[in-house]
């Protein structure tokens, strides 16, 4: 991706993950907040129905799961980063559930485009994440058919329904334990890079 500043242009590296693990509006809220992470978009993947919406998607009947697709500048933040607030936000451990959310559309799951990436994904979940959860993990790595965007009244939900009260009570606790666990990663408030 090319970005100008001024008269002059740089070159930005661009990498993509599609990850999923429970209600999309959690994970945008963590992943919009953290250094190098360029985009997010929620959306739908993993099911057997062409353009899924959301009531679709809610009722389990599409087999499609909620997801996030990150974008991100592997100069300032890498994948390994990337998969570890990923494994931290979410239960992994629960198959098609997180929390009060449940059904295959909240499962656990990680959308990979190449051999190369399962083989990476899965030595992370063999690796750091099993040593961090000791239920056995049920993240499911599947290969990227399509990705199908969310609607746009998802994006950046919960900046725009903070009064909410499934935000409040379930998503603000997150951003919360982010804000703790994970300062040194956090964008400034005008959402800069510091």
């Amino acid at each position: 991706m090319i970005t100008k500043s001024g008269n002059s242009c740089y070159y930005t590296m661009r990498s993509s993950i599609i990850l999923g693990g429970g209600c999309f509006w959690c994970l945008e809220a963590v992943f919009l907040n953290l250094k190098g992470v360029l985009k997010v978009k929620s959306g739908y993947s993993g099911g057997h129905v062409k353009n899924p919406g959301y009531r679709e998607v809610c009722y389990g009947k599409t087999g499609h799961a909620e997801v996030l697709q990150v974008d991100y500048d592997p100069e300032l933040i890498d994948q390994e980063t990337i998969l570890e607030v990923f494994f931290t936000f979410h239960d992994p451990t629960t198959l098609n559930r997180q929390g009060n959310d449940v059904g295959t559309q909240y499962r656990s799951i990680i959308f990979y485009n190449t051999q190369e990436e399962k083989e990476t994904f899965q030595r992370y979940i063999d690796g750091p994440v099993s040593e961090i959860w000791s239920d056995p993990i049920v993240t499911e790595l599947k290969e990227l058919e399509i990705f199908y965007p969310a609607e746009a009244y998802h994006d950046n939900y919960y900046n725009l329904n903070k009064g909410q009260g499934y935000c409040q009570f379930v998503i603000s606790p997150k951003v919360n334990k982010l804000k703790q666990k994970y300062s040194t990663l956090l964008k400034t408030e005008d959402g800069t890079i510091e």
